[in-house]
């Protein structure tokens, strides 16, 4: 709560917490295991137009004082994500026009989640695939691009963390 309460006052343009940090969570509670376990960062996407490095960089040093949390939490606009991708990952990517359109791509159905914290004070959940594949502990890749090596290098992770995932493999 203490993260999307602060996430909340950040007052970054359309901003969700995604991923990790949601699903590996739920994967904690219920396993049993402590809180954050397996959680490297805390990954919040926002989407401002303004698609210079220097805009995001400028969100990115004011999230750095502003959370108080015993793992980084990561900002990222999603509309850059066209300008870096290709170099990054060898792929084009179109651009992108809202947050979520960012989580509909990740490698895994699974991990495509996100959650904000409303002014109400409750949660508003985005999930394109459905919460299934999270609480059945399974992996499902998304093969709307080539993330095959992504998929595969997030569940070999995943699994030493959670051997009660099971693994669905890339299609052939």
């Amino acid at each position: 709560m203490q993260v999307f309460s602060q996430a909340r006052t950040l007052n970054l343009p359309d901003w969700w917490i995604v991923s990790g940090a949601i699903y590996n969570q739920v994967w904690n509670h219920l396993t049993g295991r402590p809180d954050l376990h397996g959680v490297k960062d805390i990954d919040l996407f926002y989407f401002d137009p303004d698609t210079s490095y220097g805009a995001e960089d400028d969100v990115i040093r004011r999230a750095e004082s502003h959370f108080d949390t015993p793992v980084p939490v990561e900002v990222r606009n999603q509309a850059r994500v066209h300008v870096w991708y290709k170099d990054h990952f060898g792929q084009d990517y179109d651009p992108l026009k809202k947050t979520t359109d960012g989580i509909d791509n990740f490698a895994c159905k699974t991990h495509a989640v996100g959650m904000r914290l409303g002014p109400d004070n409750r949660f508003d959940i985005y999930a394109p695939f459905g919460l299934d594949d999270i609480f059945s502990f399974r992996l499902t890749p998304h093969t709307k691009r080539d993330n095959r090596a992504t998929h595969l290098a997030k569940a070999k992770r995943q699994m030493k963390l959670w051997p009660e995932l099971s693994f669905v493999p890339w299609p052939d």
